[in-house]
């Protein structure tokens, strides 16, 4: 048996006994760097919500309930990572990243990306598997405004994993097909951030051309 197998049968086994807050566990490990992806964790949460395994919260509806607590546990695990990048740098994650398979390459990628698109950076990240944890180090260690932070990462956050939750829901028993596709989701949520980016250049050129028009008018 492979160690990706062992690892996703531990993953589902933890969600399966202790059901919400094994996921929430899971996600802050995931958003602390560990080697948990969140495309197990959120899709198989989606199957259990086909199963009516997962039940909603007062007057929550499962969906919702997943997706906050996927997304507030992942948030809490990307806070860890911020401030270990904002504390310790680039010295303190080179000596011990390797223990959670953080090797300098990655780092590396993410510092480029960053430096290059700036905050927006993290929220663009979030949506693309495997960076999509890193974006913390790099934030941290340019100590980006928190606010900021929190915002574009649940921002990013909350986009995922309701793609995520949505294929488990939809693929129900065989939900671990999903995990065959992971290159077309990679696709997927490059094509996202390529729209979204798209869309955030004519946002800003409009309020460019808009504030010339009205200095010009004053003028």
């Amino acid at each position: 048996m492979s160690l990706t197998v062992i690892l996703i049968n531990e993953m589902t086994g933890i969600i399966q006994a202790v059901g919400y807050p094994g996921i929430f566990f899971l996600m802050v490990l995931e958003g602390m760097l560990l080697p948990i992806p969140s495309e197990v964790v959120m899709v198989f949460g989606g199957y259990l919500l086909y199963r009516n395994d997962l039940t909603g919260i007062g007057f929550i509806p499962g969906f919702g309930v997943l997706l906050i607590i996927g997304t507030l546990g992942n948030l809490v695990g990307a806070l860890i990572a911020y401030y270990l990048g904002d504390k310790g740098g680039i010295p303190l994650i080179m000596k011990y990243g390797k223990y959670v398979m953080l090797d300098e390459k990655s780092i590396n990628t993410t510092q480029r990306w960053f430096r290059k698109y700036g905050d927006i950076s993290v929220f663009g990240t979030r949506l693309v598997p495997i960076f999509r944890t890193f974006i913390s180090i790099p934030a941290g260690i340019a100590k980006m405004k928190l606010r900021y932070f929190i915002l574009f990462t649940v921002t990013g956050m909350i986009i995922w994993d309701t793609l995520l939750i949505y294929i488990g829901i939809r693929l129900g028993p065989n939900w671990e097909t999903m995990l065959s596709y992971s290159d077309m989701l990679t696709y997927v949520a490059l094509a996202a951030i390529a729209f979204l980016f798209v869309y955030w250049l004519y946002l800003t050129f409009k309020k460019k051309k808009s504030m010339q028009k009205t200095d010009k008018d004053r003028s």
